[in-house]
């Protein structure tokens, strides 16, 4: 049985406050945690407080705040002095996945931080047994990725390294039931983790089947969203092969396995807009064209759609879950 937190016992740092790094200071100030938030580069100690009132302004308009905003801000100290991590029971880093970086940070927050704290990175790419190697004390080292928002998404996948302890892993997993997540653990330090080998996998052969000219970008995605997109949340991979009745499946699998792409090279398409420094929605350049209007409608959609699909889901597991036994 997972060990019931307290969050006012527990106090979080983050180091990082892009919009990610923001995003879980809210879900973090929401779950009841004092939050010591560091800010390691210039002009960020000065524009995460505004971003992540309005992410909190965000909640309140959602039902989401038990209590008026001000009360979550008063938990909330933000700076650029590490020393401040000194009586954090978590530190969690979110910064750009560039080692070299990462390694900067870690020293400062093991100079910071007390040798019982757990630190945890939020990367989505690097492995968690490299990453631990830069700290002194490697147990205590573990993999916490969020998604996007953190604060209205029930995603989250604990990391294990090669040195992670079970006692590191067992009061993670607490933290992250406290804060409202369905933790996945991963059981061994793969590349990618689950989400994302499972997300670009799906990727390469959609980008595959447009090369091929057998469907445009828009018809791929309407596919996706009407045929895969209607069920996913509901019961995932495996169990909807249990509910479809599993006697095709191996017939299946014989004959279109080996006709799905394999390809180790990155689309074209993909390396032109790169190399023309397209950015999506974010400049109105990407695999569709946008206006100002279209980001912004799209940007308003994703605020929604996220909001209803966390109602939604918690719906649908929680009578289901007595009768799970795994193979």
């Amino acid at each position: 049985m997972a060990e019931k937190i307290n969050a006012a016992d527990v106090t979080v740092g983050v180091v990082g406050l892009g919009l990610m790094g923001s995003s879980i200071i809210v879900s973090l100030l929401l779950a009841g945690h004092g939050v010591v938030a560091i800010a390691p580069i210039a002009g960020e100690k000065e524009v995460a407080p505004h971003r992540i009132a309005q992410q909190l302004k965000l909640c309140e308009s959602d039902g989401l705040l038990s209590l008026p905003k001000e009360a979550y801000l008063a938990l909330l100290t933000v700076s650029d002095n590490y020393a401040l991590l000194d009586h954090c029971d978590l530190i969690l880093e979110c910064v750009v996945e560039k080692i070299e970086v990462k390694n900067a940070v870690y020293q400062k927050i093991v100079s910071a931080s007390c040798p019982d704290t757990i630190i945890a990175s939020n990367t989505s790419a690097i492995p968690i047994s490299l990453l631990q190697q830069m700290v002194t004390f490697p147990e205590r080292f573990i993999g916490i990725h969020w998604a996007e928002p953190a604060f209205a998404t029930r995603f989250m996948e604990i990391v294990c390294g090669e040195q992670t302890s079970q006692a590191t892993a067992d009061r993670t997993r607490a933290l992250a039931l406290s804060w409202g997540k369905e933790p996945t653990l991963l059981k061994k330090d793969i590349r990618g983790f689950i989400t994302n080998r499972l997300m670009y996998a799906v990727y390469r052969e959609a980008f595959s089947l447009v090369e091929e000219h057998v469907a445009t970008m828009a018809d791929v995605d309407k596919s996706f969203r009407y045929d895969e997109g209607s069920w996913m949340t509901l019961m995932g991979l495996f169990r909807r092969m249990d509910f479809m009745g599993l006697k095709d499946y191996v017939a299946i699998f014989e004959t279109l396995f080996p006709l799905l792409s394999n390809s180790g090279k990155v689309p074209d398409v993909m390396e032109q807009l790169v190399a023309n420094r397209a950015g999506g929605t974010q400049d109105l350049k990407g695999l569709y064209r946008y206006t100002t209007q279209d980001a912004r409608r799209w940007e308003e959609a994703f605020a929604r759609f996220t909001r209803d699909i966390y109602e939604l889901a918690s719906q649908y597991p929680a009578p289901l879950k007595s009768t799970v036994k795994e193979i």
